[in-house]
């Protein structure tokens, strides 16, 4: 495993070519790193599987460089969905929707229906387009994680969690932390009203302005499988409570201004709600690095990304 701190193009083009030879390749997003495989490619998207100890029911995510690569995973895309993806894309946004001959069982998890987002991270962009120069279509990435685990933010949250499974030609893309944090917003288009099936960063409000059409959020009712929306996902080994007061030694997550409880150990004071959502996953891991067993905190309240936040939290706790 090869570990490539600020890749350049050059070392960018070679990581294309290893996710080209059905190697994988780690790489940053704007909401959090991602194990990547060539699509297109079973083996390789079995090992991503095997790697992350993930079902194999369980869908996964093509990753494209641009909307213009989008008719070659989606067939019968409604117009609002054509919409979202010109507003939000490149972003933390991913689309359901029907799949094509290309998108087959080992990616969808045996569904007619395929996911598909454009990242925004630099790095991310440059590996996509140069993978899809040497004739790639997609790019299957999923958090670089254990399943059910916190989801990584930094190299080295990918390096500890995944290196000892990871082989001598793969490869983890250090771009720095995540800014967003937390997964994309998962929105269902296989109807003529879109369904909210995870929430982030995009708020509800903004889609149904741009959608042109309201929506609702199903979650879990929903029969559709996607990534992050089991009832129990992004768990530390730590137990994640967001009620009652934290006691002496035990962790603490909550807004800057919100007292820390005597004798907790403080893990984070996000000044804002963007940077609860930057610091979450962080927190989380630095409470097992600790040792911690218990974890409070105190989720932010409002809609758009503290809706995410709450979310996740929510799926760490069961």
């Amino acid at each position: 495993m090869e570990i490539i701190s600020n890749p350049t193009q050059v070392e960018i083009r070679k990581a294309a070519r290893a996710l080209k030879d059905g190697h994988l390749v780690a790489f940053p997003t704007e909401t959090v790193y991602g194990l990547g495989a060539d699509a297109t490619n079973e083996n390789a998207v079995s090992r991503v599987y095997s790697v992350k100890a993930r079902p194999t029911d369980h869908p996964l995510i093509v990753h494209i460089s641009s909307i213009n690569q989008l008719a070659k995973w989606a067939i019968d895309i409604p117009e609002y969905a054509i919409k979202l993806a010109k507003e939000f894309w490149p972003g933390p946004m991913t689309l359901i929707l029907k799949r094509t001959e290309i998108a087959k069982d080992f990616i969808t998890g045996g569904q007619e229906n395929v996911g598909v987002r454009v990242p925004s991270h630099p790095v991310a962009l440059a590996l996509l387009s140069e993978f899809e120069m040497l004739g790639g279509l997609g790019v299957a990435a999923p958090s670089a994680n254990r399943f059910g685990k916190v989801s990584p933010t930094s190299s080295t949250d990918v390096q500890e969690e995944l290196g000892k499974y990871l082989d001598d030609t793969d490869q983890i893309l250090d771009g720095g932390r995540s800014w967003v944090g937390i997964e994309s917003t998962i929105i269902n288009c296989l109807s003529d009203s879109p369904e909210v099936l995870r929430p982030g960063l995009i708020a509800l409000e903004a889609i149904t302005k741009v959608a042109g059409i309201n929506l609702k959020i199903e979650g879990l009712t929903n029969e559709i499988k996607t990534p992050g929306t089991l009832p129990a996902h992004y768990s530390p080994k730590a137990k994640v409570v967001t009620q009652g007061v934290a006691k002496k030694g035990e962790g603490f997550l909550a807004l800057a201004n919100i007292e820390t409880p005597h004798g907790a150990i403080r893990l984070a004071a996000p000044l804002t709600v963007d940077q609860f959502a930057k610091q979450l996953y962080e927190s989380l891991r630095l409470a097992d690095q600790k040792g911690l067993t218990k974890v409070v905190v105190v989720p932010p309240d409002g809609d758009g990304l503290a809706m995410a936040i709450r979310d996740r939290l929510n799926k760490a706790s069961k």
